[in-house]
């Protein structure tokens, strides 16, 4: 039976791919001797949260997510980021492979919020492996599932995610609303003259302050 360890080395955005996107970099080690063919690999990836430090501003941005920091002894919990599949060819020993990721920049879901709302340093993630291991003894194939207790730990730069964000959506967000909402928005911004979306929010929220005031 083969023997499998698995390592997360490395990480880089996918400038040209169709939507945001990064690859991890694996490395598959065999430490049995016996011959890989291929693996049919899945991965699920989680954000462990708890596994970093936050600034005053993260804090505030992420209270959405967790709750005030008094709670998040109880509230800092894994994030699902995503699950993935891939075909590792054939090899002996160990092997490196690429691992692609897409992203969403939809702000309503929690992971792409705690991506955004982090001004640097490293996001902790643990991959955590299935799938089916293909090889040959004897001159018969064999096949056996990879362990779930298979895992790696990979500490995400947050410059990397930004920069697979920014191939695309350089120095913006997405938001979505209502249709009703969307009509009422487009309104306000024709009656007021306004040549951009930006603009548009940029009023309501200068109208909404000096109201307060």
């Amino acid at each position: 039976m083969a023997e499998l360890t698995f390592d997360c080395i490395g990480a880089q955005a996918d400038r040209y791919a169709v939507v945001p996107a990064l690859s991890l970099t694996l490395r598959i080690s065999e430490t049995s001797g016996q011959r890989v063919e291929a693996i049919a690999l899945r991965c699920q990836i989680r954000i462990e949260p708890a596994r970093r430090r936050y600034s005053g501003a993260e804090a505030e941005r992420l209270n959405d997510l967790f709750g005030d920091t008094e709670r998040w002894a109880n509230t800092l919990r894994p994030l699902q980021l995503v699950t993935v599949a891939t075909m590792v060819p054939g090899f002996s020993g160990s092997i490196q492979t690429e691992l692609p990721i897409n992203f969403t920049y939809d702000l309503e879901i929690g992971a792409t919020r705690y991506f955004a709302s982090l001004d640097d340093g490293e996001v902790p993630l643990l991959l955590l492996f299935s799938g089916t291991v293909f090889s040959v003894v004897d001159g018969r194939i064999q096949v056996q599932q990879v362990p779930w207790s298979k895992e790696a730990a990979y500490r995400l730069p947050v410059s990397v995610w930004r920069e697979a964000i920014d191939a695309h959506f350089p120095n913006s967000a997405w938001i979505k609303m209502s249709n009703q909402t969307m009509e009422d928005l487009h309104r306000f911004k024709t009656a007021h003259a306004l040549p951009t979306w930006d603009l548009t929010i940029q009023a309501l929220l200068a109208r909404a302050a000096a109201e307060q005031q």
